[in-house]
């Protein structure tokens, strides 16, 4: 008898109105590189679990990191603390979902930890050059079975796997200390790239040595996969959020159904993304996941949002229930939030260069640092190019550029939108959600040199 199904009986003996148990078993795999050398190599075993309860329409959580140690019991002791949630309907019911590509490999489930460290080597090979003064990064494999049940009849568990890459190369050549960054996400082994990593990382900071300052003025900005997937993550996504829509707390709020962006901009949320970080079959409270536009041809046409904050709003979950896990993947956290699973851009139609060649006065920006929301509520935002810029004049890159700041505003951006790129990838920051994205160009943005 598994451990959900022990809690379960548990709450039914003990009359519990509703009950829920997760539980999380994960291998992780972990290299971390430092003074261009592979530094340390961590396998680990870990297992968890969570119980949500309600009761009298109260919510009671608990969790453990082994087996069932009284978590009911711990759980039932908050019970005349809390004030009812009278707006609870249920917990989900069972329901058909549908299948999901390129989420587990049996590769990365058994891989060894020698097997890890010669993936390491080839990032490390590949990002070596005469100009290289220091290389750093990591590799994450993570395996997991997830399971979720209840006392409505949900009883489903899922098998995943995913890697993750990252190498920073440093250089003191030239006139100023510069870096560089590669990094790959995905969920199987024949979609990884060590190599790739390390030439990416490689020809960023070979690339930006000697950078030039930077005028403070308004460019047309291409940000590439990277450096706008940082933005998805720490900018983009929390205003779509249901919770923080009916709060007032989007830049979008009572902006459902209107134009926000150029027609040729497309945001979804897909978790059915092959080899996408975040894709699933159901979300972490069992409730099917699908596709789901967010801004469909510039128009914001949905929100997104778990059991709880759509019960409070009267509505349904739209299978948006989290329990993020680390470095990749779920937890046993007994209570989820709601998040996005791939916040993607839609591939668009234009190339790299021929976004380059387009650009009369710009920037091209591989990495942004520090991105975070000044005023949510208007949609301002500030981030740091820092690696990565290259200064473009009259349709060709001139220079390497030095750091500068970009401090900007959502709403605007999205309408100053002038290109989407056809060169997608995933796209994993650390500890943010996951997101699918090209390269995407913006008119009319200030950035000052730092």
């Amino acid at each position: 008898m598994s451990d959900c199904e022990l809690v379960l009986r548990k709450a039914a003996a003990l009359h519990i109105d509703e009950c829920e148990a997760v539980h999380i078993r994960k291998k992780i795999t972990t290299v971390r590189i430092t003074d261009s050398e592979i530094a340390e190599l961590k396998q680990n075993i870990e297992e968890g679990l969570g119980v949500r309860m309600v009761h009298e329409k109260k919510i009671l959580s608990a969790a453990s990191s082994s087996s069932d140690t009284g978590l009911i019991e711990m759980a039932l002791q908050a019970k005349g603390l809390l004030e009812p949630k009278n707006f609870w309907r249920t917990l989900p019911h069972p329901q058909r979902f549908d299948k999901v590509e390129k989420t587990y490999d049996k590769k990365l489930e058994e891989i060894s930890g020698k097997d890890a460290i010669e993936i390491v080597k080839e990032m490390v090979d590949a990002s070596s050059h005469e100009k290289i003064t220091r290389i750093s990064g990591s590799l994450n494999i993570v395996s997991e079975e997830f399971e979720v049940a209840n006392t409505n009849g949900v009883d489903i568990s899922d098998k995943a796997t995913y890697i993750a890459g990252t190498i920073n190369t440093d250089s003191d050549y030239g006139n100023t200390p510069v870096s560089g960054i590669g990094a790959m996400s995905c969920r199987t082994m024949d979609s990884f790239s060590p190599i790739k990593i390390g030439v990416d990382a490689r020809e960023m900071c070979i690339n930006s040595i000697n950078p030039q300052s930077c005028e403070p003025d308004s460019y047309s900005i291409i940000f590439e996969p990277y450096a706008i997937g940082e933005m998805l993550a720490f900018v983009f996504s929390s205003n779509f959020n249901l919770k923080t829509y009916s709060e007032k707390r989007s830049c979008f709020s009572e902006k459902l159904g209107k134009k926000i962006a150029v027609e040729d901009f497309n945001l979804i949320d897909d978790p059915h993304f092959p080899d996408g970080v975040g894709s699933k079959p159901f979300d972490d409270e069992g409730v099917p996941t699908k596709p789901r536009p967010l801004i469909d041809s510039g128009i914001f046409s949905n929100t997104f949002s778990d059991s709880f904050y759509a019960f409070k709003e009267g509505g349904n979950s739209t299978g948006n229930a989290a329990r993020m896990g680390s470095p990749m993947g779920r937890s046993s956290s007994p209570i989820p939030i709601p998040s996005t699973h791939n916040l993607m851009i839609k591939r668009g139609k234009k190339t790299r260069d021929e976004m380059i060649k387009d650009t009369r006065k710009g920037l091209l920006v591989g990495r942004l640092w520090y991105t975070y929301s000044v005023n949510p509520e208007r949609g301002d935002f500030s981030c740091t190019a820092r690696s990565g810029i290259r200064i473009i004049e009259n349709g060709k890159i001139v220079s390497a550029g030095k750091p500068v700041r970009i401090v900007h505003n959502l709403p605007m951006l999205l309408q100053n939108i002038s290109g989407v790129g056809d060169d997608i990838r995933n796209v994993l920051q650390w500890s943010a959600i996951p997101c699918v994205t090209p390269s995407l160009k913006v008119n009319e943005i200030k950035a000052v040199p730092i």
